[in-house]
């Protein structure tokens, strides 16, 4: 099972963090050893004084495939997820400067987390779903996939293009604005058309 996940997906977010917008999906990947454990809290790891929370929609990709037309893409996955992708802000900060990969930032262990799944069938529209992520009962952000630069099926055709596609293997397709630090003792909580898909401690 891989990670892979979508940069700079949402206006607003790049505009945040003074980003330029690309011209094609920003792609990255999370070890799957970057999973946090179910039920686990989530540290903050000793290397980092600024991880920011970045709540994403997720795809679960079903069956293997590759050179994938946008056409075909919605018959490769049938669950819809919430989660978090978890960034050392500050270390990312020194990697961009310097030119090099974001891994330590983005890949260290625990930076992914997958909340429940939800059928496909469950929704309407894929490209019409409202998430939130609340910190301490104050919703900090809010998104709609609508706004997404690259839509669910166009970023399984990219990517595809580049990786082949094995079932199991998790999309992570971009953060709205609203992006911040954590700290120690408090709780996050993430829905998904107001499911609440995962609650989450951090220490």
């Amino acid at each position: 099972m891989k990670i892979i996940c979508i940069g700079r997906n949402y206006t607003a977010h790049i505009n945040e963090l003074e980003n330029e917008r690309p011209e094609e999906p920003v792609v990255f990947i999370k070890p799957d050893s970057s999973v946090l454990p179910k039920q686990q809290d989530f540290y903050i790891p000793e290397f980092s004084n600024d991880v920011h929370y970045e709540v994403e929609v997720l795809v679960k990709i079903k069956k293997v495939g590759k050179h994938i037309s946008k056409e075909f893409a919605p018959t490769y996955y049938d669950e819809i997820g919430l989660g978090i992708d978890f960034t050392a802000r500050d270390l990312q900060s020194k990697l961009k400067e310097k030119g090099l990969p974001w891994e330590k930032a983005k890949g260290f262990d625990g930076a992914a987390v997958i909340g429940e799944w939800l059928p496909k069938t469950d929704f309407e529209n894929i490209n019409d779903l409202n998430f939130t992520l609340v910190k301490n009962n104050e919703v900090v952000q809010k998104g709609n996939t609508n706004l997404m630069l690259w839509k669910i099926d166009e970023i399984i055709a990219y990517v595809s293009t580049f990786f082949m596609l094995k079932k199991g293997d998790i999309i992570f397709t971009g953060t709205p604005a609203g992006v911040g630090k954590i700290s120690p003792n408090d709780y996050l909580s993430g829905s998904l058309e107001d499911k609440e898909l995962f609650t989450l401690k951090i220490k």
